[in-house]
């Protein structure tokens, strides 16, 4: 992995849950890391669901490896939000890691 394909800088975030006095739970989002990567768009498309028009963009974060990621973050580039739908790491040498996202986005 070379330094000069790692030019999006991305923010991985974590849940918090946070129940209070009604027993309501409130999910809020910190930032585990700040990382350096290559975020790559795979695939879209569009469907009409209950009368509204929605379109979903796949994509692909390359990263240095870093310890902890898990399908439960989220990565935020810009003002675009992608959830993490599965961490790979490569040959399992814990030098880089794939992230596969998901963008929703409503129309």
């Amino acid at each position: 992995m070379t330094a000069g394909g790692l030019r999006h800088r991305c923010w991985l975030m974590e849940p918090t849950h946070a129940t209070d006095a009604y027993g309501s739970v409130t999910t809020t989002w910190g930032t585990a890391t700040v990382c350096w990567g290559s975020l790559e768009p795979l695939q879209g498309r569009e469907w009409i669901e209950s009368g509204m028009e929605n379109s979903e963009i796949s994509a692909r974060f390359r990263m240095r490896y870093f310890a902890g990621v898990s399908p439960t973050m989220r990565l935020t580039f810009g003002s675009r939000t992608f959830e993490v739908v599965s961490v790979i790491d490569p040959g399992e040498r814990h030098r880089e890691l794939e992230l596969m996202l998901k963008e929703l986005v409503v129309a």
